[in-house]
């Protein structure tokens, strides 16, 4: 395996991560600018988020092949801070919310993000799918999203009749035919040039509806961007800082940090699968995004996780090192800096479809399928999640998934079947033991064993046995003992015990 700290640079590496980038960025700058639009941000914040997720968080990322920039799983909660307090606020929870993170790479926690259930995160995406895709459908027809996530899915009969039914004369007709122009261009694009996975068809159904849209000169919202982009950088006032110890801002930064650690994390983990060359520092990537969260709260900027398309796009671009990552993120900032006028003729309408495209797509029913062959707990932690998120609040719906998920723990651990099959010619007594047997079950264990009549042959099996604690060991020695005092006879697979539970010094002492 190769390490890419000490490895030296090749001049065919710098060949893959050059082309590499370049696929990355075309990717990259309708994501930032939709992404953007949708958290009710001005445009250049995505942009500037692209640029500290490629230059900065990708020169000391843990996972070198993971692009970041925007968060599109973020889009939700961002929009209702912006909508309730303003951009300074959101500045402030964002610095917050990377020190944060920091933190916890310090403390070296970033592994532990990894442990939550899957049925929470998979949940954790569908909710922040739908809440993508019903907020983008109304920028789509060229309306404003409501203020929550209900409101924008309850409007969705009325926003699709005004991109549909123009009775008014209205230009939301234009602007929905601009973005099924667009999502249908992307699904051409996958369909119809398979081979051809370095164009990226975001690009193509962007491209494709900016054109329809400029040549016909549809009067429909553009993106609107300041010529220079330091006019972009915001830096928050005194006075939002002055909130950092609040309640309120605790919640959001510990809420953001939370979502913005755990997508990125899953991202590093999807990259690794993806590759054979690099493995992910799970605590450096958590530092660096967290580096990369407070630098954008300091500029005015949108939160920044790593993300799985920019990140899939750029391994199967042939990326072999971080200078991907870090590249991608000059190219935006020269493209800004040099090529804005091209940004002020993509409709609004397109970017939105991109992202309904998104929100669709995070809502994965193969993931359902999976979790279904699992157990029925696993469907109610998903859907649990997914429901108390679109109702709610991410943070909500994430805590409520994990709450269940320990609660399913502590059943799985506590739950013991003990079966005894009684042969009345042979006076013999076969026991099968399945589950935990712990402290918490020790009363209905020592009611199963304690019925068996004296006098009989007990076989005791442990084939389905997951774990026995000291308490249930104690118990079994003694019983074992007291029923062949009686008269009985008992056989008991001591060794297997020993070999999958304790020392057998233990077992020997005990007995």
């Amino acid at each position: 395996m190769m390490n890419s700290n000490t490895h030296n640079y090749s001049i065919n590496e710098l060949k893959n991560d050059f082309f590499a980038s370049l696929v990355v960025v075309l990717v990259a700058v309708p994501l930032c600018l939709g992404i953007s639009i949708a958290s009710g941000m001005p445009p250049e914040a995505g942009l500037i988020s692209g640029i500290i997720g490629g230059i900065i968080v990708g020169s000391l990322s843990g996972c070198p092949l993971q692009v970041s920039g925007p968060a599109a799983g973020l889009v939700a909660i961002v929009f209702e801070i912006i909508q309730e307090h303003g951009a300074d606020h959101l500045g402030a929870v964002l610095l917050f919310a990377g020190f944060i993170q920091v933190i916890a790479g310090l403390l070296k926690l970033g592994p532990w993000f990894r442990a939550v259930s899957p049925a929470v995160i998979q949940g954790m995406l569908a909710g922040i799918g739908i809440l993508i895709l019903s907020s983008q459908f109304h920028v789509m027809v060229d309306d404003l999203p409501k203020h929550s996530g209900i409101e924008n899915i309850i409007s969705l009969p009325k926003a699709f009749l005004k991109g549909v039914v123009p009775m008014d004369t209205s230009v939301h007709h234009l602007a929905a035919f601009v973005g099924l122009i667009t999502i249908c261009g992307m699904f051409l694009w996958k369909i119809t040039f398979k081979k051809l996975t370095s164009i990226p068809s975001a690009l193509v159904g962007v491209l494709t509806a900016t054109v329809v849209s400029y040549f016909l000169k549809y009067p429909i919202k553009y993106v609107s961007i300041p010529d220079n982009l330091y006019q972009a950088i915001r830096f928050p006032s005194l006075e939002s800082f002055s909130c950092l110890l609040s309640w309120e801002v605790l919640v959001e930064a510990l809420t953001v940090a939370f979502i913005a650690s755990a997508e990125s994390l899953l991202t590093s983990t999807a990259v690794d699968k993806m590759q054979t060359n690099h493995r992910t520092n799970y605590n450096k990537e958590i530092i660096a995004q967290g580096v990369g969260n407070s630098l954008a709260g300091l500029v005015g900027a949108l939160p920044i996780t790593g993300v799985i398309v920019r990140s899939s796009a750029n391994v199967t671009a042939g990326a072999k090192t971080r200078v991907s990552s870090f590249l991608h993120g000059i190219w935006i900032l020269l493209f800004v800096i040099y090529f804005s006028g091209l940004l002020k003729v993509i409709p609004t309408a397109s970017l939105a479809a991109i992202l309904v495209y998104t929100g669709y797509k995070l809502i994965d029913l193969n993931a359902i399928k999976n979790l279904a062959r699992i157990g029925k707990w696993e469907i109610i932690i998903y859907f649990t999640t997914l429901f108390v998120i679109v109702m709610d609040s991410l943070l909500e719906g994430v805590l409520v998934g994990i709450v269940l998920s320990i609660i399913k723990l502590l059943y799985d651990f506590s739950r013991l079947k003990v079966q005894a099959d009684e042969d009345l010619n042979s006076d013999t007594v076969h026991v099968y033991i399945d589950g935990n047997a712990t402290f918490i079950n020790l009363p209905n264990f020592a009611e199963a064993l304690e019925k068996i009549k004296f006098g009989k042959n007990v076989f005791v099996h442990f084939e389905k046995l997951l774990h026995i604690d000291h308490a249930s060991l104690e118990f079994l020695i003694n019983w074992e003992k007291q029923y062949m005092a009686n008269g009985g006879t008992v056989t008991i697979e001591w060794d297997e015990i020993e070999t999958k539970f304790y020392n057998k010094i233990l077992v020997h002492q005990s007995k």
